[in-house]
This record gives structure tokens, C-alpha cells and sequence, in this order.
């Protein structure tokens, strides 16, 4: 399972404990769905019976902020190589879009597809896929009295001076609350993910 994605932590010419985190939607890939295996029908899921194996690979993330709306966006490019190399082919690879909030509520999903094409005696193919999130400004927006909390200055002496903020339960909720993610991977049937995690 994908962790909450980590906040950024950014100096500061006065203070450099100031959290500086994005809002924006983190762009990630889960754990064993970056790699799609295809093996010949009717064999049994070994390496000696690959048809086909495809990556998700090269992944770009862009945001634009705008003041209601975060748009986070996706770029990846999908490398393909066949066991095969008669004849042209061309096949369609699902793959999965979808907007995590708080490292476990979905918020929505998507499945598409990026076509891969082989042209007659190669064994190599590319394509390129992208994916896009949009969440509200204010649901991605940490409480300004959380805010405080965090960025509270604290002096040599305070009963809390040398406590992490982010240890406070409420300011961890609050963080994991207002974190997004855009994940992309290919959309796996059971034994496809269990021969992933395996293999």
C-alpha cells in the first residue's frame, strides 16, 4: 500500500523548521502494478511461457493551482517487449487513474487504455499515456489552526520545544485529510497482481 505522501519540507531565511508543503495531487505508481506480464494461452504463468511483458515507466507530474481548483496531471510513457516477432500486432493495455485521498479513501477511478503497436520483426514498442486529477483547493488546504500549530515559533525552554508538531494526532489527521494523490498503474486481474507480488 502506497504511504500519504510526504510533506516538503523547505527552508526559510528566518525560520527553517516553516513547513512549506504543496497542495497539489502526488503523481505515484502502486507498489506491483507498474509491470504487466502477458503469457501464451492455455501455459502455465512461468518465464518460460512469456508472451509479452509491459512497463510503466518515466513518469512526469505537473500541477496547475488555481483558486478553486488543483489540476494535477500525469505523463508516463508504456515500454512493451514480445517473445514473438511475426507478423504485426498491436494491443490495447488497461491502465488505472485514480485520486487517493489520505493514503486510503478513493475518490475516484478511472480505466483506459495505451495502444501499443509492433511493427512486423520488432519485439520492442512504446506509447505514451497520460492521467488527470482535479481537487478542491479548500479539501487539499490544511485549517489555518493546524497551521498555527505547526509553524508555532518555539523557544529554547517551552514545555514542547523539542516535540514534533506532527506527533500531535490532530495534526496528523489534518494532514492526512487534506493529501492527495493521482495514482497510475496498469489495471491487473488477480493473477496478474499475485504473480507480480511473487515474482
Amino acid at each position: 500500500m502506497l504511504g500519504v505522501a510526504a510533506i516538503a519540507l523547505a527552508g526559510c531565511d528566518r525560520n527553517p523548521l516553516i513547513v512549506k508543503r504543496s497542495p497539489c495531487p502526488a503523481v505515484a505508481v502502486p507498489f506491483y502494478t507498474n509491470d504487466l506480464t502477458l503469457f501464451y494461452p492455455g501455459t502455465a504463468p512461468d518465464a518460460a511461457n512469456v508472451d509479452l511483458v509491459a512497463t510503466i515507466t518515466n513518469v512526469r507530474e505537473s500541477c496547475v493551482e488555481g483558486d478553486a481548483q488543483l489540476t494535477g496531471s500525469a505523463r508516463y510513457d508504456v515500454i512493451a517487449r514480445r517473445t514473438d516477432t511475426a507478423g504485426p500486432r498491436s494491443l490495447a493495455m488497461p491502465v488505472f487513474a485514480s485520486v487517493v485521498q489520505g493514503g486510503n479513501l478513493v475518490v475516484s477511478k478511472q480505466v483506459g487504455q495505451v495502444t501499443l503497436e509492433f511493427p512486423t520483426g520488432q519485439a520492442r514498442a512504446q506509447a505514451s499515456g497520460s492521467a488527470t486529477a482535479v481537487v478542491s483547493r479548500a479539501a487539499a488546504s490544511i485549517p489555518a489552526e493546524i497551521q498555527q500549530i505547526i509553524n508555532r515559533k518555539r523557544k529554547p525552554g517551552d514545555p514542547d520545544a523539542a516535540v514534533d508538531p506532527l506527533a500531535d494526532p490532530q495534526v496528523r489527521a489534518a494532514l492526512r485529510a487534506a493529501t492527495f494523490e493521482l495514482l497510475v498503474g496498469f489495471q491487473l486481474s488477480e493473477a496478474q497482481l499475485a504473480y507480480n507480488v511473487t515474482k
